[in-house]
């Protein structure tokens, strides 16, 4: 088991609605929370939590095909619910995740019938937390209240950004109890064509599926970003974190703890283990010691209006050494940029002050300020 009081930087523990965890990374739910076994592996690995697949009052068939790479960091899906029966999760798989040691996340859906009849016997089997899934916004506010009046652990609600207006269901959710969000689902419907047998590459009725990974994050960010805004104190990031950088992105924009899967799928459960180690040395390196100073830094910094400027470079290769990639110098669409190594020059009346160079410098020899 992977030992989190041996990580050398930040201290990673952290709350969620008061319950501690013993990191920010949550295992969401998905084909790894299939059963105990997968989410006590996650556990062992450094995840905080674990949501189990989504328990339904019938059990999931699922069509061959199901799961498909997308890239090296996203997958499409037309996976369904948890394919074994809801009794199953209350006789064994919640009682033997919790009594390894994990913070349990029962993840309920998707109709009002299902959250009345199934709510109560995972808090009886020892979840921590109910996890709250809806195919529609205008479901959810009802399972939600009828889940409020059965439970007494915290109770989060899953959000999808294929909704209108997430963010006002995200208030609405907040306002009429729910304790936390999490944010969000899985992105679609979405396509990916078999090249080879010139067919979709799910076989789902309609050869759809759904995205996640690194792909959906930008959109994920934005979403939670705004949820956080709103005044979201418990918020669960989910979308696409793939290392470091990318968790620090979902914490410095509120988010109280992190749902990661889909990269965990590609590089294997153990991939925890590397979150924790490379967050909590990255966390240390920018000046933060515990992830509550980090929580929705990033926050007041967001924009009011849009600002018109240049960019001012700075080549330090010295300082940050430069590799001689070239990046910087591939990359702008303008012509603008040479390096001849060690020397680097720009063509100010060229260069249009968009900044991808600097964002694709491997080593931060290269930097800018905004000026004017």
């Amino acid at each position: 088991m992977f030992d989190l009081r041996q990580l050398k930087g930040a201290d990673l523990a952290t709350e969620l609605c008061g319950v501690k965890l013993q990191s920010p990374f949550i295992l969401s739910s998905g084909p790894l929370s299939y059963a105990a076994e997968g989410m006590i592996r996650a556990h062992q690995a450094g995840a905080g939590a674990v949501v189990t697949k989504t328990i339904r009052l019938s059990a999931a068939i699922n069509p061959v095909y199901h799961i498909s790479r997308v890239n090296n960091d996203s997958l499409i899906n037309c996976e369904k619910w948890a394919d074994s029966e809801a009794e199953v999760w209350f006789n064994r798989e919640i009682p033997l995740t919790k009594a390894a040691g994990a913070v349990v996340i029962a993840s309920v859906g998707h109709t009002l019938p299902e959250a009345e009849a199934l709510v109560l016997d995972c808090e009886k089997a020892g979840a921590d937390f109910i996890e709250l899934v809806s195919y529609t916004e205008d479901t959810l506010i009802p399972m939600l209240q009828a889940t409020k009046e059965r439970v007494s652990i915290p109770v989060i609600c899953k959000l999808s950004g294929n909704w209108p207006d997430p963010v006002g269901t995200a208030k609405k959710c907040l306002e009429i109890g729910a304790d936390a969000i999490s944010a969000i689902d899985s992105i679609g419907p979405t396509l990916k064509i078999d090249i080879k047998r010139a067919r979709p590459a799910l076989h789902s009725k309609d050869g759809y599926g759904w995205l996640s990974g690194g792909a959906m994050r930008p959109i994920s960010l934005r979403i939670n970003s705004e949820i956080a805004r709103n005044g979201c104190d418990n918020l669960v990031g989910i979308g696409g974190v793939t290392c470091a950088d990318d968790a620090i992105e979902y914490l410095m924009v509120g988010a109280k703890a992190i749902g990661v899967h889909s990269i965990a799928i590609l590089k294997g459960v153990e991939y925890f283990s590397k979150l924790c180690k490379d967050t909590a040395i990255l966390l240390d390196q920018l000046g933060y010691r515990k992830i509550t100073s980090v929580v929705g830094v990033a926050l007041p910094n967001f924009p009011k209006e849009e600002q018109v400027a240049k960019l001012e470079f700075d080549y330090e290769p010295d300082y940050a050494p430069c590799v001689n990639c070239g990046r910087c110098v591939e990359v702008c669409s303008y012509d603008a940029r040479t390096l001849n190594f060690p020397i680097m020059e720009v063509n100010q009346e060229l260069c249009r002050s968009c900044g991808l160079c600097v964002s694709v410098c491997p080593t931060g020899a290269l930097t800018a300020t905004v000026v004017g």
